[in-house]
């Protein structure tokens, strides 16, 4: 007999499915006012976000993304993991983060590591400079005493860069690439432009050195010059090819390369205190509002991909950067606060309102303006979201340190070593050739002509002949006479040029001696 009290079971379905809806729609209600909210939150997004990390496990390789991330991205996720603590004080993913940090520094701590030849670009080299430079600021923990500090790194990869500076086209600028083999060596792009002179801009606030300040001034002249930033709008352009002197510009405007001039533009106006950088810096911020869209034009938008779908893997984060560089500047220019938090405060209630998606029913997608989950997840999606939350603390929470207001991270001036204006990679570190390495190298040789030898021998015997191998060897030694001679020689020749070919091969290590460059000095502090 059926039960007069069970619910149809469509009924039951309806109601599951109703819940779980709801759950989903209220997944994150952001109240951008109080930091238990903001803090909550933030803890599960950066959750979300580290749960695409895998460089911490066991037979994975620590400071690298899962495909079909690149390294750069890695660097930038790290300095959201910085971020993180700094707003929110939860060390949960401190020791993940400086594993990270120091496992990519490459051979002369720059972020300069052997694998990521084939891709690694000013830029992202960049990013991973910009990183430490937060962590040095806000006094992250140190690294161990026998490990390369974050203030050092900092400068490696400025120095790297400066020794980079190409006048050959386009009278100045970098190069996206760094390598000549790289698609994209013959175009100079924003985003290099921008993390060089925001990374020269916060050493010049950070050491107190001119010779960065410098250098910033010369980058922002620059940029000026070939007109990747429009002085009648204050819009960033993309770059420009080398082939055309950088007169043919790219007219696509994204958030980061904005983004990367505002810091800088922020930090050489706390370093100057100059009414021509605070300028610089308003106008920039005016521009940028090209990138806050909505019935009140004041949500965050990639406006050169999202609203046609064609934003890539490396774009669905550019919205972190900008979101984390508006609150920066708050600290080092006050005065744009009240211009800049009200677009991040709706920014962000946008953002957190459609993290509905994953299994988890909280993951973030890349659209922010239209009310609705757009069911994309990623990391960079899942960064923009967090970052631009967390930008809701900035108000409380303390300035960025130099040397001489409460900074601890130490500094290395000639940071970069052997790689300052290396277009080439280095090669296998091997160790050096000895004795045993030449006696080893002749003997294989020998060896590998022997069995050269002993199988044209066999080949040289007739199986139809009535004579014996032995026989028929020895008739063959007068014609073949000429060719044993050679033979011999040239086994001599192998076997004393075993040991030349392993000198070759092996090649050692250069020392730490740095390249003069440019103007034959390099930045101090």
């Amino acid at each position: 007999m059926e039960n007069p009290n069970r619910v149809p079971l469509l009924v039951r379905v309806a109601t599951a499915l109703l819940l779980a809806t709801s759950q989903l729609a209220t997944a994150y209600d952001l109240n951008p006012d109080s930091r238990e909210s903001i803090t909550s939150i933030s803890k599960q997004m950066a959750e979300d976000l580290v749960g695409f990390y895998k460089g911490n496990e066991p037979g994975q390789t620590p400071g690298l993304l899962p495909d079909p991330y690149y390294w750069w991205e890695a660097g930038a996720m790290m300095g959201t993991l910085i971020d993180y603590w700094y707003y929110t004080g939860d060390d949960a993913y401190n020791n993940i983060t400086q594993q990270a940090l120091l496992f990519q520094v490459g051979d002369t701590n720059d972020y300069m590591p052997r694998n990521q030849t084939r891709t690694e670009g000013n830029d992202d080299q960049g990013f991973w400079g910009l990183s430490v430079m937060s962590a040095a600021e806000y006094n992250f923990p140190n690294p161990p005493a026998d490990k390369p500090q974050w203030l050092a790194l900092a400068q490696a990869v400025f120095n790297t860069q400066a020794s980079r500076w190409d006048t050959e086209y386009c009278q100045g600028g970098l190069r996206w690439q760094i390598f000549t083999w790289n698609n994209g060596f013959d175009y100079k792009n924003s985003i290099s432009q921008a993390c060089f002179f925001a990374l020269g801009a916060r050493l010049a606030l950070y050491t107190g050195n001119q010779t960065y300040a410098d250098w910033a001034e010369k980058t922002w002249n620059w940029m000026i010059g070939v007109k990747y930033i429009n002085t009648t709008n204050w819009y960033v352009y993309d770059g420009a090819d080398v082939e055309t002197n950088c007169t043919v510009l790219t007219p696509y405007q994204f958030t980061y390369n904005a983004g990367g001039m505002i810091l800088g533009a922020a930090a050489m106006y706390n370093y100057t205190e100059s009414q021509v950088w605070k300028d610089r810096l308003d106008n920039l911020v005016t521009g940028s509002k090209v990138f806050f869209t909505g019935p009140k034009s004041n949500i965050m938008t990639e406006v050169a991909c999202e609203s046609v779908g064609t934003c890539n893997v490396d774009e669905h984060s550019f919205k972190a950067y900008l979101s984390r560089w508006l609150a920066n500047i708050t600290k080092w220019a006050p005065h744009t606060y009240n211009t800049v938090m009200p677009y991040l405060r709706a920014s962000s209630i946008a953002a957190a309102k459609q993290c509905v998606g994953g299994k988890n029913g909280r993951m973030c997608g890349l659209i922010w303006n239209n009310n609705s989950y757009d069911g994309t997840t990623g990391v960079g999606q899942q960064m923009a979201a967090l970052e631009v939350t967390m930008a809701n603390l900035i108000g409380n929470s303390s300035a960025p340190l130099t040397a001489d207001r409460g900074g601890t991270s130490q500094g290395d001036p000639g940071g970069g070593g052997d790689d300052l204006g290396r277009d080439q990679p280095n090669g296998p570190d091997y160790a050096p050739i000895n004795g045993g390495d030449k006696f080893g190298a002749a003997i294989l040789t020998i060896l590998v002509i022997a069995s050269v030898l002993g199988t044209m021998g066999f080949l040289f015997l007739d199986e139809t002949s009535g004579q014996g191998p032995v026989a028929q060897l020895k008739g063959c030694y007068f014609s073949a006479k000429g060719f044993f001679h050679s033979a011999s020689a040239a086994i001599t020749t192998f076997a004393a040029g075993g040991g030349i070919a392993a000198a070759a091969a092996a090649g050692r290590k250069r020392g730490q001696q740095l390249k003069q460059y440019l103007d034959g000095s390099t930045p101090g502090y």
